[in-house]
């Protein structure tokens, strides 16, 4: 009897600690897409930051037109791992400081929309 019941306390133990492995294996996989998806949007905001514009209002412009709105097979081409389903979108308003915004949204495992943003302001400092 005393054997039936450590194998019954054992087996519930062992129930609760594979739920446990299985629950860390998913909080693993989302925060690595959040890293990488944090890493999509500075690279995005980097590349605004670098680029070579006349003004304010023509890098506003070319912003908001879609310059920097990406795409998986945009996100591949750059170089770097597009997560499942990725799309980067980039607004931007005001005019001097630029206020510049990125959206990158994925589906997780279970399908569902996830999303994160940075926010940034660039300024003219001549």
């Amino acid at each position: 009897m005393e054997i039936m019941v450590a194998v019954g306390v054992l087996a519930v133990t062992l129930v609760g600690l594979l739920a446990l492995f299985v629950n860390c294996l998913f909080l693993n996989e989302a925060s690595r897409n959040l890293t990488f998806a944090s890493s999509h949007a500075q690279y995005v905001l980097e590349d605004v930051r670098n680029s070579a514009f006349a003004d304010f209002t023509s890098l506003k412009t070319a912003i908001n037109n879609g310059n920097w709105d990406w795409d998986s097979g945009e996100i591949n081409a750059k170089g770097l791992i597009a997560l499942k389903n990725e799309q980067i979108d980039t607004q931007a308003s005001d005019t001097n400081p630029l206020q510049v915004t990125v959206l990158v949204t994925w589906k997780n495992n279970r399908g569902q929309d996830v999303n994160t943003s940075l926010n940034t302001k660039i300024t003219n400092y001549q």
